[in-house]
């Protein structure tokens, strides 16, 4: 065993404790990263196998009634590769256990129950018996809600007639993997249902025979997917098509990769932040130490070895402890990402065989970034020792430069003692050590206050959207559009106390070669219970000419105030209307637009009709009304705010509790990794002078003053800076999550700031606990031996 192998291992056994705490905070960083990294890499590749195992199309399309030899045509447009048409239908349905109806698609199938494209994973049951026409094969996640299985039966209102089905199978697709219910926010499995049945029955039901009403197409190889997409709008739009989508913009597909990509800018920004914190305190920690052992440097070049041998010598430390960190972050980070995978598909994402993956590539990047931070800082220290002739580099460091500080000159030092006195100075003498120091411990706070930002955006969101935007206790969405008449039917009932009708269209905004696909709304004059505020809680009118567009809709189509927008228009004769710019408003969720409804039905050139009715209602007949409503034909869903907010909470708490901890978790590791690697680096570089103050008769507790005091001023440091970085790295942290989906508002309490500071000051608390045990053991004799 070579002498410098020995010296390694007695250098990690006398400095265990500064080498198990920087080896927790390289586990930090790393673990962070492999969790949030394998569990978006899982996810990703659940879902591009599901797709292509199960054919999930590349187009699809909704038209009113098209004949089935349209399909051949469809076919032959370039760049499709194959055509499934089908009918697909709204349905209500009447569920025992819930006080309103469930919202129903009905999906025909082939007489042979397997569809082409979009393929169906029978969880469990039984395909449809081509000689029952009361059979139904329903969403797994609808299933599992409420508890219903083969053989049980489920009551659906089907055009307008109440039928009682028997479910023979439970199954899931790629097209219904996140499933929303008419006018809702959130995607609620209580709430939606899918039926499958069989393609003749569906017919039957709607009056469709010889035709179909949706279309799903499997695009060529590097087919033009816009040119494709243009040819086949040309072709259904004389049959009422409302225009074609890509798989991007289908409902489900584009809520899931909406949520993925949100995952994958959390598994960036996260643990890029852990990894610089990591890498800063390995740079700076290691460097202290490496500096301390000057002495032994020097001996071991004047015995004879080289500058290259006494620095893989000090790499061989450093990579040690990035070792122990790896191995341990590693772990606990395949550990966490399993469980957030878990967490993904269990409540959220429906996949018939999530497949958690760690890829090396991941765990490899995080390890390498570690080790060459290390690495740097430790090179730099060894090549600053290594400069000086072993003669010199024998000495103790020349003492820093005294001069009275500003305190000292103004004559306050009167009024501190001794102690006080020598705390001030040593932060005088080292401001730069003291400077970084506090990075460090202000880091860590920044990673707390992102680990509770999310509680305040959703907390400031849901009091905007759900008690100040919308004021209503019920949203009805009719089945069809129905004259104002409507309004008044539902105003009658009994408890009812205002009721006010909406118009909601499905347009295509397009503004030169930029268009979307987004919803305009109508809102009636002098509307009370749905009110336009944006994510800054301020009210906008609604204009009485134009329409008002969200912010981030006008920044996609590039428009400005007075600039003109085309709307083509997905209902009545889709005639194309151009209507000017009014106003923006930066809302919270989605892309839409908001014009006066009597506009709007000019430009539909329809009479005074409704699809949306807002109830505003005596809370004692809530229960009531909603009894009432799920028992007609012609309401489509039912919904409350209030449902709302405890759909959005459940999807949400759960995941942002795990992502709290885990940030507040390895946050207050690494501000005790910093504060108590500096506290052991100050006490070995003080500790002959703290030896010497208590042969001169000072206490256990006024050296450990004395020590202590410097980390205090770091920490109190440290706080402030800490609350503005956190601040910054939120909004670092939002700018990169997909704002069409949803647009939290940069709110951060003050609650959040005091959680912040009380987490660091009690990771100082425990630091100073640990330095204090090594202090009452100072070996008082030892220390003030002269080494010369």
């Amino acid at each position: 065993m070579s002498p410098l192998f020995r010296k390694l291992l007695r250098d990690l056994s006398r400095l265990r404790g500064q080498v198990i705490t920087i080896a927790l905070v390289v586990a930090c960083g790393i673990a962070s990263f492999v969790a949030m990294r394998s569990a978006y890499d899982s996810l990703l590749f659940s879902r591009d196998s599901y797709y292509s195992t199960y054919r999930f199309g590349s187009a699809f399309a909704r038209i009113e009634r098209a004949p089935n030899s349209l399909a051949a045509r469809l076919e032959a447009v370039p760049g499709v590769a194959q055509v499934y048409t089908r009918v697909v239908e709204s349905v209500m349905v009447p569920m025992p256990d819930m006080p309103r109806p469930a919202s129903g698609t009905v999906v025909s199938l082939p007489a042979d129950g397997r569809a082409p494209l979009n393929a169906i994973y029978l969880k469990r049951g039984r395909y449809l018996d081509p000689a029952r026409a009361d059979e139904v094969i329903i969403l797994e996640a609808f299933a599992e809600a409420h508890g219903l299985d083969p053989g049980d039966r489920l009551p659906a209102v089907i055009n307008g007639t109440l039928r009682q089905l028997t479910i023979v199978g439970i199954g899931m697709s790629p097209e219904f993997v996140l499933t929303m219910p008419p006018g809702a926010m959130t995607f609620d499995p209580k709430r939606v249902v899918v039926l499958w049945m069989l393609r003749s029955v569906v017919e039957s039901a709607f009056q469709m025979e010889g035709g179909f009403n949706d279309v799903v197409a499997r695009l060529q190889p590097g087919a033009d997917e816009r040119g494709v997409l243009e040819t086949l709008d040309a072709v259904l739009a004389p049959y009422g098509g409302t225009g074609s989508v890509g798989r991007a913009k289908q409902p489900s597909n584009y809520m899931l990769s909406g949520e993925i990509a949100q995952l994958e800018s959390m598994a960036t920004v996260v643990p890029a932040i852990f990894l610089f914190v990591a890498a800063f305190l390995l740079n700076v920690v290691l460097s202290r130490l490496v500096i301390l052992q000057r002495g032994q440097i020097a001996t071991l070049k004047a015995v004879g070895y080289y500058d290259r041998a006494v620095g893989l010598h000090f790499l061989a430390l450093v990579s040690v402890i990035v070792v122990i960190g790896a191995v341990l972050g590693i772990g606990v980070g395949a550990y966490l990402g399993e469980a957030m995978t878990g967490l993904y598909t269990d409540q959220y994402f429906r996949f018939p065989q999530p497949d958690y993956r760690l890829e090396l590539d991941v765990a490899a990047t995080a390890v390498i970034v570690s080790l060459l931070a290390a690495v740097v800082g430790a090179l730099a220290a060894v090549r600053r020792v290594s400069r000086l002739p072993p003669a010199e580099a024998m000495r103790p460091p020349a003492p820093a430069t005294y001069r009275q500080s500003l305190l000292e000159r103004m004559g306050l030092f009167r009024w501190i003692g001794p102690a006080a006195r020598m705390v001030l100075r040593e932060v005088q003498r080292r401001p730069v050590r003291v400077f970084l120091s506090a990075i460090g411990i202000s880091m860590a706070i920044g990673i707390m206050v992102v680990s509770r930002f999310m509680y305040d955006a959703m907390a400031f969101m849901m009091d905007v959207q759900v008690h100040r935007a919308m004021r209503e206790d019920i949203t009805v969405v009719l089945a069809k559009p129905l004259p104002e008449r409507a309004v008044r039917d539902l105003a009658h009932l009994d408890g009812v106390l205002s009721a006010e009708g909406q118009r909601s269209v499905a347009v295509r905004y397009r503004a030169g070669h930029r268009w979307r696909d987004a919803a305009v709304l109508g809102h009636p004059k002098g509307a009370q219970l749905r009110r336009i505020i944006d994510r800054d809680g301020v009210e906008h009118p609604v204009p009485a000419h134009g329409v008002m567009l969200t912010s981030k809709l006008g920044e996609i189509l590039g428009l400005e105030v007075g600039d003109l927008v085309q709307l083509e228009l997905r209902e009545g004769d889709r005639r194309r209307q151009t209507v000017p710019v009014a106003a923006f408003v930066d809302e919270s969720f989605g892309l839409q637009g908001h014009m006066a409804r009597s506009g709007l039905h000019r430009l539909l050139g329809e009479d005074q009709i409704v699809n949306l009715v807002l109830l505003k209602v005596d809370p004692l007949h809530f229960d009531a009304i909603m009894l009432e409503l799920k028992e007609q034909p012609w309401v489509l869903s039912v919904a409350s705010p209030r449902d709302f907010r405890e759909q959005f909470e459940e999807q949400s708490g759960e995941m942002m509790g795990v992502y709290s901890l885990i940030l507040t978790t390895f946050a207050s590791i690494i501000a005790i990794g910093v504060i108590y690697n500096n506290t052991r680096v100050a006490l070995s570089q003080r500790s002959r002078d703290l030896a010497s103050l208590r042969v001169l008769g000072y206490t256990q507790a006024e050296i450990a003053g004395i020590l202590l005091g410097e980390q205090a001023i770091q920490v109190a440091l440290a706080i402030p800076l800490g609350l503005v970085v956190g601040y910054y790295m939120t909004v670092s942290m939002m700018s990169t999550v997909d704002p069409e989906t949803y647009r939290l508002p940069i709110v951060i309490s003050a609650r959040t700031y005091i959680y912040a500071s009380m987490v660091a000051l009690a990771s100082a608390l425990v630091s100073a606990l640990l330095v204090r045990r090594k202090l009452e053991r100072l070996d008082l004799i030892g220390v003030l031996k002269t080494r010369e």
